[in-house]
C-alpha cells in the first residue's frame, strides 16, 4: 500500500514543472517492511576518495602494530648513519633523470642457465675496500622526509626504553635479522643435510612466515654473495639468486614488525635490490644475469610474508632512481672531499 502511494506521488512530481525523480531511485526501495522501516545506515568509508587518499591509506597501514620500526629489521642499521632534524618537506614526485646513464640489463648474458654453470650457488666473499657499498649510498642519500621520521622514531624509542635500553634493542634486533638469514642460507643450500641444520634457527616465526614463499623458490643460483659494479664504482652483498614462481630474481629477505603490503612500505628496499641486480649483470664473477626482483617481508610472529615481485620494467623504474641516488653520494663526496682542509 505504501509503496503504491509513493509511485503514485512520483507520478504527479513527474507532472509538474521544476521537478524531476529519476526513475532510478526506486531501485533504493524494497518491499520489505524492514528495509522501509529502518534508515539504511551509510559507510562514511565508502565515500572516501580513493585515489586522492592513497597514499595516506598505505601509511597507515604500513605503521600497524608495534610501531618499533621505521623500515625492516635490517634496515635499523640505518640508525648507524648521520641523522638530523628537518620537518617533513612537501609531497612532490621527483622529475630529475641521470646524468650518467648505464644499463641494469647486459646484452651480451643470458638468463637461462648454461651446462658450464657450477651446480653449487655462488658464495663470492665481500671485500672490504674503499669502494661504498650500496647500504652505504643509500643511508648518505636519504630524503629529509627519510631522516625526519628515522628521528622521530629513534626519540620516541629512547623516551620509551632509554639509551641503553634502545641499544640493547637493536643489538637483538640485528642478531634476529642474522639468524634468520643464517636459517634461510642453511634451506636453500642444497649441499647442506638437515643434521647439519640448526633447529632452532629453522623453528622460528620468521621461517614459519615465509613457508609459502620457499616452496615457490627453486633453481638457487647464489647466496649471500659479493656483486662489485666496476663501471659504477660501488659493491654489494645480495641474500639470493634464485628462480619464483620460475622467474629468475635477486631476492631480498627482510624482516618487520609490522605489516608492510605494499611495495611503497619497503622504502629504499626495491633500491637496493636493483642495485645489486645491475652490479651483479656486469660483474664478470657471474656469467647470468637477472630481468626480476623480489622483496620478501617476513614477520616474528609467523604470520604469512608479503612478497613483492618486480618484473623487468619496475626494475628499469628503481634503476633510474639509484642512479640518481648514486650521483647524489658521489657529488656530496666530491664537495666534502673540496671543503677539507690541507
Amino acid at each position: 500500500m505504501k509503496m503504491k502511494l509513493f509511485q503514485t506521488i512520483c507520478r504527479q512530481l513527474r507532472s509538474s514543472k521544476g521537478f524531476s525523480v529519476e526513475s532510478a531511485a526506486l531501485v533504493a526501495f524494497s518491499t520489505s517492511s524492514y528495509s522501509c522501516g529502518r534508515k539504511k545506515k551509510v559507510n562514511p568509508y565508502e565515500e572516501v576518495d580513493q585515489e586522492k587518499y592513497s597514499n595516506l591509506v598505505q601509511s597507515v597501514l604500513s605503521s600497524r602494530g608495534v610501531a618499533h620500526t621505521p623500515g625492516s629489521v635490517e634496515e635499523d642499521a640505518l640508525l648507524c648513519g648521520p641523522v638530523s632534524k628537518h620537518k617533513p618537506p612537501k609531497q612532490g614526485e621527483d622529475r630529475r633523470v641521470p646524468q650518467n646513464w648505464f644499463p641494469i640489463f647486459n646484452p651480451e648474458r643470458s638468463d637461462k642457465p648454461n651446462a658450464s654453470d657450477p651446480s653449487v650457488p655462488l658464495k663470492i666473499p665481500l671485500q672490504r675496500n674503499v669502494i661504498p657499498s650500496v647500504t652505504r649510498v643509500l643511508q648518505q642519500t636519504m630524503t629529509k622526509q627519510q631522516v625526519f621520521w628515522l628521528e622521530r622514531w629513534k626519540q620516541r624509542m629512547i623516551l620509551e626504553l632509554g639509551e641503553d635500553g634502545f641499544k640493547e634493542y637493536n643489538s637483538n634486533i640485528f642478531l634476529q635479522g642474522k639468524r634468520f638469514h643464517e636459517a634461510l642460507e642453511s634451506i636453500l643450500s642444497p649441499q647442506e643435510t638437515l643434521k647439519e641444520r640448526d633447529e632452532n634457527l629453522l623453528k622460528s616465526g620468521y621461517i614459519e612466515s615465509v613457508q609459502h614463499i620457499l616452496k615457490d623458490v627453486s633453481g638457487v643460483r647464489a647466496l649471500e654473495s659479493a656483486v662489485q659494479h666496476e663501471t659504477l664504482n660501488y659493491t654489494g652483498l645480495l641474500d639470493c639468486v634464485a628462480e619464483y614462481q620460475g622467474k629468475l630474481c635477486v631476492i631480498d629477505w627482510k624482516t618487520s614488525e609490522k605489516p608492510k603490503p605494499f611495495i611503497q612500505s619497503t622504502f629504499d628496499n626495491p633500491l637496493q635490490v636493483v642495485a645489486y641486480m645491475g652490479a651483479m649483470n656486469h660483474d664478470t664473477n657471474y656469467s647470468f644475469q637477472v630481468q626480476c626482483g623480489l622483496i620478501v617481508v617476513a614477520y616474528k610472529d609467523g604470520s604469512p610474508a608479503h612478497p613483492h615481485f618486480m618484473d623487468a620494467e619496475l626494475c628499469s623504474q628503481y634503476w633510474a632512481k639509484w642512479l640518481l641516488r648514486l650521483e647524489e653520494y658521489t657529488e656530496k663526496k666530491k664537495n666534502q672531499n673540496i671543503q677539507k682542509p690541507e
